[in-house]
């Protein structure tokens, strides 16, 4: 007991200013713990917030970022699930991330999360700087963490050896299959019978797959990749014992992993039918390989042989001119990933989607490319983390000037931390500032991004709908024109989004008569040679809002003046798209 009490004496005294400088020791990290054994994680966090401040404003950084993981594992801790599932919940919808799949109510007891943890396992991960950095920069505000801290016990529990040598697989797991899978993963076109949306039991999936890398049958070093690419490795749909099957049946080098989409043959019947949904009574690979299938079985078949062979994998959903596709991507051997893999089986596709296994958000191939540029590996953007974090918690403590100078600095460091330009932003709007500062900086974000078509949108978009708020309507156009010149033949996806942000406008705020001539502009505008993605967000979204409201001329005006701006190519996809839609408007009372 009087070591207890010595330990516990030397955490509840402030933290002297030379060890503040230097990286938390192992007796100091064993004292917070003994400390908060006693009296609790949140009686430990205004120490180490001193601590970590106090390096940060010495630029003492590599101190201040280990202090700073200790204080934010305290935060975790500490919380009870009674205070984080209603802010978890708010989450889940206000990123509309919530699906079918997921229990309908969730347990609110005054409990910290941090006791789903062991005491070792707690110090563990309070001594792991580089493991904690990697967490604290991928966990999000949509994972469940209760369940999470319960999945990390039980894989330390089981084998904490192995746990120690796969803490990023570990992690993965634990943010991965926090919640189940919704409906429509990995792909829509199979039903639930063919195909349960279920993950494996978490220390089954953590044992197969340390299992396959020390048989030597991963193409990947599980141990050299990030939780932040392992998590598109642990999202598996199949059966391992249909993982190790596809081992056996394909011989297809990392180099090569893209002929994994061509062993399935394609089923030309199943598309002349109009039969997208898997007619089989079972999704088992084997079923797939010897009956053939459409993009999408292809691309879900070749994505489950990718992660029997330990390789990040996700499967990609596009429109094109003419109809739909289902490709895949993964992790080469480069470090980078590859997203093309039968991407142009059919024809050029712009853009793809997939589901963040994490979040379950979409996320685009092109967002991937971004992260698969490795920027974040560099100690520029290490500098730039450090800052980020500082200024969330200077944010969150109500020092909004001092955020705007972390974050300041963030940026500064690496344009490309595009948390810096929210904390910039949203520390500007808390000091007040006026419109034209903050859209200032939205202008120079988006030029921070002029590379990336995406976050140039992003931001582009914010500008100006600012600009339109105060009346400055000349502007904002000329900025979405900006964007839709620059993307109209690189990135057409986006000046679809655009149209159709443009018509969803008009509807909520205009009468009929100005909806529609918003719509004939921007069809005459945006879409000429448009295809499928154009029709799917813009054409089919504003007729069918029109039939609604029971006016069918002018959907059928609508409809035809759609028909002959698009480009429709006979017996294709979207003439079919067309068709259907007519009857639907003729068929409409």
């Amino acid at each position: 007991m009087a070591a207890l009490a010595l330990a516990t004496s030397v955490a509840a005294l402030p933290i002297p200013e030379a060890e503040a400088l230097q990286p938390p020791t192992p007796a100091r990290l064993a004292a917070v713990a003994a400390a908060a054994k006693q009296d609790g994680w949140g009686p430990q966090q205004a120490d180490l917030r001193a601590a970590a401040r106090l390096a940060y404003e010495r630029d003492k950084l590599a101190a201040a970022e280990a202090w700073n993981h200790v204080r934010r594992w305290a935060e975790l801790f500490a919380q009870t699930e009674a205070e984080f599932v209603p802010k978890w919940i708010a989450a889940v919808n206000a990123a509309q991330v919530g699906h079918p799949n997921m229990p309908s109510r969730y347990a609110t007891r005054p409990v910290p999360l941090g006791d789903a943890l062991s005491p070792e396992l707690k110090l563990w991960l309070l001594g792991q700087s580089e493991l904690s950095g990697e967490f604290h920069a991928l966990h999000a505000s949509v994972d469940y963490l209760p369940r999470s801290f319960e999945i990390l016990q039980e894989l330390f529990a089981r084998d904490a050896a192995a746990f120690r040598k796969y803490p990023a697989l570990a992690v993965a797991i634990a943010l991965v299959y926090d919640v189940p899978p919704p409906p429509i993963w990995p792909h829509a076109q199979v039903t639930a019978d063919a195909l349960p949306r279920r993950f494996p039991a978490p220390a089954a999936a953590f044992a197969w797959w340390t299992k396959q890398e020390q048989l030597g049958k991963t193409y990947h070093r599980l141990t050299r990749l990030g939780p932040d690419e392992l998590k598109f490795l642990v999202d598996v749909a199949a059966p391992f014992s249909e993982l190790e099957w596809a081992q056996l049946v394909s011989n297809h080098p990392l180099g090569q992993l893209a002929g994994a989409y061509t062993m399935v043959r394609y089923r030309n019947d199943r598309l002349a039918n109009r039969t997208p949904i898997w007619p089989g009574a079972s999704y088992a690979l084997a079923e797939i390989m010897a009956a053939g299938g459409i993009c999408a079985d292809q691309a879900y078949f070749a994505t489950q042989v990718g992660k029997a062979r330990g390789v990040p994998t996700l499967l990609f959903t596009g429109a094109g001119n003419d109809g739909r596709h289902a490709w895949f991507g993964y992790l080469g051997a480069d470090g980078k990933w590859k997203m093309d893999a039968g991407r142009y089986a059919e024809q050029r596709f712009v853009t793809g989607f997939a589901r963040d296994p994490q979040t379950w958000r979409e996320i685009s191939d092109h967002e991937l490319s971004f992260l698969g540029e490795r920027f974040r590996d560099l100690p520029s953007f290490r500098q730039s983390r450090v800052h980020v974090a500082f200024a969330n918690d200077f944010l969150a403590t109500g020092q909004d000037r001092a955020a705007g100078v972390a974050a300041r600095k963030a940026v500064n460091f690496e344009r490309r931390n595009q948390e810096g330009w929210e904390i910039l932003l949203a520390a500007a709007r808390r000091e007040g500032r006026d419109a034209k500062a903050l859209e200032g900086l939205l202008r120079e974000a988006a030029t921070a991004f002029a590379r990336y078509p995406d976050l140039e949108a992003h931001y582009g978009k914010r500008l100006a709908e600012s600009l339109r708020a105060r009346g400055e309507t000349s502007l904002a156009d000329a900025e979405l024109q900006r964007l839709a010149a620059k993307n109209r033949s690189a990135r057409s996806d986006l000046n679809v989004e655009q149209a159709r942000d443009a018509v969803r406008r008009a509807i909520a705020t205009q009468p009929l008569a100005q909806q529609i001539q918003v719509y004939n502009q921007t069809l005459d505008t945006l879409g000429r040679g448009a295809g499928v993605a154009f029709f799917d967000q813009v054409v089919a979204g504003f007729v069918e809002h029109l039939v609604r409201l029971g006016r069918r001329p002018e959907a059928q005006q609508a409809l035809d003046r759609a028909r002959r701006t698009l480009r429709v190519e006979a017996k294709s996809q979207l003439a079919s798209d067309f068709e259907l839609l007519g009857k639907t408007v003729r068929d409409a009372k």
